[in-house]
């Protein structure tokens, strides 16, 4: 479990909005985001909302930013970078003291438009078998093209955003999705304390797809809610979308999220096409000059899933959720129509 950094951060800030009857935590990991930190906050500055900024031990002064510019936001330094996964299961813990209904994740390169909070909300009020709400992400410099309206899963073993670089006029209308990017998105705190948090074992990189199949898996639905936007720096900044480590930590990652929530006879009914998408990803990688991080990251994962700590992670099968798994199936079957049709 991430521990905060020793001598600094011991009692965290506490903002105007703790015990003020919010009803949302928004949590933001930030490392080394001096570039983005400051507009992300300002941009939340009228949002009805309690926020808590987690330090992955950042070392550019962001963390020096937050404390100074930013009395009202409560602070968690931690001694060192515990990845996406840590920062934010710290952040959620913390926001646990004001038993808020409901828990924002936010990327630090993002700025939010006026009344993301409450549509986020409004959208999860709605119906409480809905675990997660999608922001609509939109490109920060370009904010009429999509970054992301919601994430799907298919049974090639690919996560993928929907309507990435596509006009966002196109993507106004809500509608059920297999999970929420963990870059701007809303879950129910009572259905993570029955799922769990992120897992950690992830770092960085599919986590999000991983606790939305988790909350499916229990009979819980994913909604995509264009009204709450946001406006994402991502990688588009530094022009690559792949580098080693997001290639190597991305194919760790999805051989873990195959064994850890298919039943061993779900992943021998998609083992041809975890195959082929599989083999595909590898030309892809070979053509990019990235194949060797790719292997390197695949073979982590088959030696993640067969350790100790990965197989206690790993979803027991109950045959009285039978049917929340047919249901996924039919779900990774369509979606490699919808990932043919982008």
């Amino acid at each position: 479990m991430p521990q905060k950094e020793k001598g600094r951060g011991e009692e965290p800030q506490r903002g105007k909005s703790a015990g003020g009857g919010v009803r949302s935590a928004i949590v933001i990991p930030n490392y080394n985001g001096m570039k983005y930190i400051e507009n992300c906050l300002v941009s939340l500055a009228e949002e009805p909302a309690l926020v808590i900024v987690v330090d992955n031990g950042s070392s550019d002064g962001s963390r020096e930013l937050v404390r100074e510019k930013f009395p009202s936001v409560r602070l968690i330094a931690l001694d060192k970078n515990y990845g996406f996964c840590g920062a934010v299961n710290r952040g959620i813990e913390e926001s646990g003291r004001d038993k808020t209904t409901y828990v924002i994740l936010l990327n630090n390169d993002t700025v939010v438009e006026p009344g993301f909070v409450r549509a986020l909300e409004h959208a999860l009020d709605q119906d409480e078998s809905v675990f997660s709400g999608a922001a609509r992400m939109v490109n920060l410099y370009r904010p009429e093209l999509i970054d992301d309206a919601g994430d799907y899963y298919c049974a090639l073993g690919w996560a993928f955003a929907v309507g990435k670089d596509r006009p966002a006029a196109a993507y106004g209308r809500p509608r059920e999705i297999f999970s929420a990017c963990g870059g701007a998105c809303i879950y129910r705190r009572s259905i993570l304390v029955q799922i769990g948090l992120l897992d950690e074992h992830h770092f960085a990189y599919l986590e999000d797809v991983d606790i939305g199949y988790r909350a499916k898996i229990h009979g819980y639905r994913n909604l995509y809610v264009p009204e709450a936007v946001v406006r994402h720096a991502g990688s588009g900044v530094s022009g690559s979308r792949h580098n080693d480590f997001k290639v190597k930590l991305s194919a760790k990652n999805s051989v873990y999220l195959v064994y850890k929530n298919m039943p061993p006879v779900q992943i021998l009914l998609n083992l041809p096409f975890l195959l082929a998408g599989f083999s595909v990803k590898t030309l892809f990688f070979l053509k990019k000059g990235l194949v060797k991080s790719w292997l390197q990251g695949t073979f982590e994962g088959l030696r993640l899933v067969c350790s100790k700590k990965g197989r206690e992670k790993r979803v027991r099968f109950v045959s009285s959720r039978f049917f929340a798994y047919a249901r996924i199936q039919w779900e990774l079957f369509r979606n490699i129509w919808y990932r043919i049709r982008l």
